[in-house]
């Protein structure tokens, strides 16, 4: 969508808040809820979301306490799950009305505020419109796509974590079945830095730590991370950290209101009093600056040990379950005070600073999200963060440990399931024997190859299930030129989004449950599970009646297309399992390590947690121990009059997808097209507060890409720095510019110039 100057002229910008949640939070949340939902809807679903026999959450993985309070849920929570829970619907006479070409040129948050899908729809080939479809001729019609292409690695079985583990345990059957690891999903764009990083230094790609070893912790340190919107439930967690006297230190180029404050609306303090000062220190590093702040805390760490032998670093550990040290200290003692202050944007002091609270903590745990994940160097900075935390010991032992807070709900769990490109020979030995097949070998696409892939003519036929993968996607005009030029698209989905209206020559829209909504098949009431982030695993059952009684399950979706494309006699019972949950469950607890007696154990309230390796010590890499990893410090560096962008979601937003206009802690409302700018920088370039410009980034290739037509907003934020929203911004992201290891996109790491519109 091209912007004009009508998109920021309703800008209203105001100081960003210093405290988050509290009765403000409350009242947006059961606002939007019942324009939404309606007050019965509303109330039954507020009343069962986050509890052990209720809905879990579909806004973000962030576990739940074992002492639920009987609103166990945040404002983003309320909002996320009345949004699905909502009365408006998209019939068949909505898209009589609207062309897709006409759907493609409106806004994320007006086709979203549509409502829910209610029956299948089919745009056929030279088309202008969807049409009604039947679910036998739909389901054929994907199949008869299949079926004809030259070889299975010609198409790709998309997700995003809002997918059961039931559901995405078929999904890659159906797809390895079929012939394919082409199996891409949202951890490729978001957190697969993390799960890179962690399996080379411990072995396992998932964090270590429990709540309670937040709530015991003597320091957490909450990098790249704004917990107040993306998971606020977090910041209850953090109070907890608090009054137990633990500290907190946040590092990010903004300054965040559930970092600095937090009125927690389930305590009397955070209705009436004043709330918990959260953050001890809030450090504004320079976007990338990450890598090179942890190096100088390791190097401090090793001085301090030179000075008191014995007295800091953890030797018996090191010795013991550790290697690479030695190499790895060599290599930090050439660290410099220059490079970490150029790349950091921070003082000396303030890192010392921090380096006094890390010595005076016994117990120490990491957490982080996107903002350390979408750079290039992403993969080195989890690696330094482990060597930080091995330097003394901090992991395998309570109050310490890796956090990375994953996004959607389930996306942790869609991977513990089989959704990923690379899963290792050892779980498809076990598939395979438990299924009577033999698994592909060969590595699939992932998120960005997938676009390359089909791009080039690789690729010809897209099954998205759940998620926006146009949005979401770096580079906006190659992903959907990509998706264009496919032989047919699928998107099964509970709203409408704009991966429907950036299609391929056939598309197909298939609606499908939402997790509010009860899910009643042959054998009765049917229940899902999720994992959240810190391996809890857990039922879910919907309490709505569904939108539509038009709507399938993704698993009965998913299982009739598996058996329309493989045939009644492939020896997978898809039938049985549409009929009862419980069968899949039986089939992952003999494949999927730690889930053995699935179906008992999840039946306890609040299920049960995977077991984690590290936490025993027992690291499963190649040498049984885990590894220091010595990183060449690595950041950026912005020309003159040029400044480093991070995209981020507003806090009226979930992923691709923005509730309103507003973004109501950092003081933004009325429009999304903006960029914050320290005013120093302003002042430097010569820019006003409130001027209209076009966002250019450059490359080192010599390239640029464009995003025309942004409101100034002057903002304290690191300086050398720059913030604006996805995915508005994704277009000055090219599809190459991504981690090294990972493959994840820079989006947090993108080199821009402001340009004046002069006509603006």
């Amino acid at each position: 969508m091209k912007a004009n100057d009508k998109d920021t002229e309703s800008l209203k910008a105001s100081r960003p808040k210093t405290s988050a949640a509290g009765v403000p939070g409350v009242r947006h949340a059961i606002q939007y809820s019942l324009t939404q939902a309606g007050p019965l809807r509303t109330t039954l679903t507020l009343l069962n979301l986050n509890q052990t026999d209720g809905i879990d959450c579909p806004g973000c993985a962030w576990p739940d306490p074992a002492h639920r309070h009987r609103n166990e849920y945040c404002e983003n929570g309320a909002k996320h799950v009345n949004d699905e829970a909502t009365t408006r619907r998209v019939t068949r006479d909505f898209f009589a009305e609207h062309s897709v070409a006409e759907l493609d040129s409106r806004s994320d948050l007006w086709l979203n505020q549509q409502g829910r899908l209610t029956e299948p729809m089919v745009k056929r080939p030279g088309a202008t419109h969807y049409e009604p479809i039947g679910w036998d001729d739909a389901l054929g019609l994907v199949a008869e796509h299949l079926r004809r292409l030259a070889s299975p690695d010609e198409a790709m079985f998309y997700t995003s974590g809002r997918l059961s583990n039931e559901a995405a345990f078929l999904l890659q059957l159906f797809a390895r079945s079929y012939g394919t690891n082409n199996l891409p999903d949202c951890s490729n764009m978001c957190h697969e830095s993390s799960g890179s990083g962690l399996g080379e230094t411990l072995g396992i790609g998932k964090g270590s730590v429990s709540l309670d070893d937040i709530h015991n912790a003597d320091l957490v340190l909450v990098v790249g991370q704004n917990p107040g919107t993306n998971h606020p439930r977090m910041l209850s967690a953090l109070e907890e950290t608090k009054r137990n006297g633990g500290r907190v230190v946040a590092v990010n180029p903004l300054p965040e209101a559930g970092l600095i404050r937090f009125k927690n609306p389930q305590k009397p303090r955070g209705i009436v009093g004043k709330g918990t000062v959260i953050a001890d220190q809030f450090l504004r590093i320079r976007p990338g600056g990450d890598l090179a702040l942890f190096q100088m805390l390791n190097r401090l760490l090793l001085e301090a040990e030179d000075a008191a032998p014995g007295a800091v670093l953890d030797h018996d550990f090191i010795d013991a379950h550790t290697t690479g040290y030695h190499a790895f200290a060599t290599h930090t003692r050439g660290v410099t005070w220059e490079h970490v202050l150029a790349a950091t944007g921070l003082d000396r002091a303030e890192i010392e600073a921090l380096h006094q609270q890390v010595l005076a903590s016994r117990s120490i745990i990491v957490c982080w999200a996107m903002g350390l994940t979408q750079h290039r160097h992403g993969v080195p900075t989890i690696r330094e963060i482990v060597s930080f935390l091995l330097l003394r010991g901090n992991i395998g032992r309570p109050g310490a440990g890796v956090c990375p807070v994953r996004g959607h709900s389930n996306v942790q769990g869609d991977r513990t399931m089989g959704i990923w490109e690379r899963m290792p020979d050892a779980f498809l030995d076990l598939l395979g024997a438990e299924f009577g097949f033999d698994p592909p070998r060969a590595h699939g696409y992932d998120s960005v190859d997938g676009v390359r892939a089909m791009r080039d003519g690789r690729a010809k036929v897209f099954v998205g299930v759940a998620g926006n993968f146009v949005r979401a996607m770096s580079d906006s005009a190659v992903t959907e030129a990509a998706l264009r030029s496919c032989a047919l698209t699928v998107q099964i989905s509970t709203k409408l989004n704009r991966s429907h209206t950036v299609c391929g020559e056939t598309a197909l829209i298939l609606p499908t449950l939402g997790r509010s909504d009860r899910d009643v098949q042959e054998a009765g009431e049917q229940f899902v599970t999720v994992e959240d982030s810190m391996s809890e695993v857990h039922q879910s059952r919907g309490r709505l009646e569904p939108a539509s009684p038009d709507l399938l399950s993704e698993v009965a979706i998913i299982g009739r297309l598996a058996r329309l494309t493989l045939g009644e006699d492939n020896g997978v019972p898809w039938e049985d399992f549409e009929r009862d949950y419980g069968l899949v469950r039986d089939r992952i607890a003999r494949v999927v390590p730690g889930f053995e007696t699935f179906n008992a154990r999840v039946a306890a309230p609040g299920g049960f947690r995977l077991p984690n390796p590290v936490n025993d010590l027992v690291f499963p890499t190649p040498s049984g121990k885990a590894v220091f990893v010595p990183n060449a410090l690595d950041w950026l560096e912005a020309p003159p009059g040029h400044l480093i962008l991070q995209s981020l979601r507003s806090h009226d937003q979930w992923n691709t997808v923005p509730y309103a206009m507003d973004d109501r802690y950092r003081g933004i409302h009325g429009a999304r097209r903006i960029v914050m700018v320290n005013p120093d920088d302003l002042a430097d370039f010569g820019i006003d507060d409130g001027a209209l410009v076009d966002l250019v980034s450059i490359w080192t290739d010599g390239s640029e890409r464009r995003a025309d037509g942004f409101r100034v907003v002057g903002y304290p934020a690191a300086r050398g720095s720059a913030a604006s929203y996805y995915p508005e911004t994704n277009v000055l992201v090219p599809l190459d510019s991504v981690a090294e290891i990972s493959n994840t996109p820079t989006s947090k790491g993108v080199i821009v110039r402001l340009e004046p519109r002069w006509d603006g």
